[in-house]
């Protein structure tokens, strides 16, 4: 029998109510995605426009990958943002934010290039990341979380939705645990 599953330091720190927030964000490990091949020139657009470092282009290609999972999930539809630079600071470079306002609206935004040369991000790092702000946006949508934690729960189904929009060459592995940092950065990527 298995034992009780894993939390990160951070779960100690938190009200009684959060906890069982973090609790119900974390019994949840995948999101079934119910045509991956739709969104597949969602994800081209965005590649060619990494690769191109053409802002319109990779923004026009994430607004459509998240309003796809979106409507296939069934979840309100995201505004999505791309940026030119990531900001950054002594914590490290911020690479996409979930903003979410009391009457239920989101933002989602990402950066295209890095912060330090400015150059266009890898396209699965990209996607990761969008995927990853996405993620914070379904805990509230498909969960009906009162908050958005990251949990293990939280990162498999990130690792999930990258399962099957990515072919497995383009994926990478999932963090355990989210640097120092950020752990309690509850709407932040």
């Amino acid at each position: 029998m298995p034992g009780p599953p894993s939390r990160f330091a951070y779960y100690q720190r938190l009200s009684s109510r959060d906890r069982a927030t973090y609790r119900k964000s974390d019994a949840v490990v995948t999101l079934a995605v119910p045509d991956a091949g739709a969104l597949q020139a969602a994800l081209a657009t965005i590649e060619h426009g990494l690769a191109a470092d053409d802002r319109r282009r990779t923004g026009a290609g994430a607004r459509a990958l998240a309003a796809g999972l979106c409507t296939q999930l069934g979840a309100t539809p995201v505004v999505v943002r791309v940026l030119a630079h990531r900001p950054s600071d002594r914590s490290g470079e911020l690479h996409g934010l979930y903003e979410r306002d009391e009457d239920g609206s989101a933002v989602i935004r990402v950066w295209m290039r890095t912060a330090a040369h400015h150059r266009p991000v890898a396209y699965r790092s990209f996607v990761r990341t969008l995927l990853h702000e996405l993620c914070h946006h379904f805990d509230f949508e498909l969960l009906r979380l009162r908050d958005t934690f990251h949990t293990e729960g939280f990162f498999r189904r990130e690792a999930a939705l990258a399962r099957a929009l990515l072919p497995a060459q383009q994926r990478r592995a999932v963090p355990r645990e989210p640097p120092p940092s950020r752990q309690l950065g509850l709407f932040d990527g």
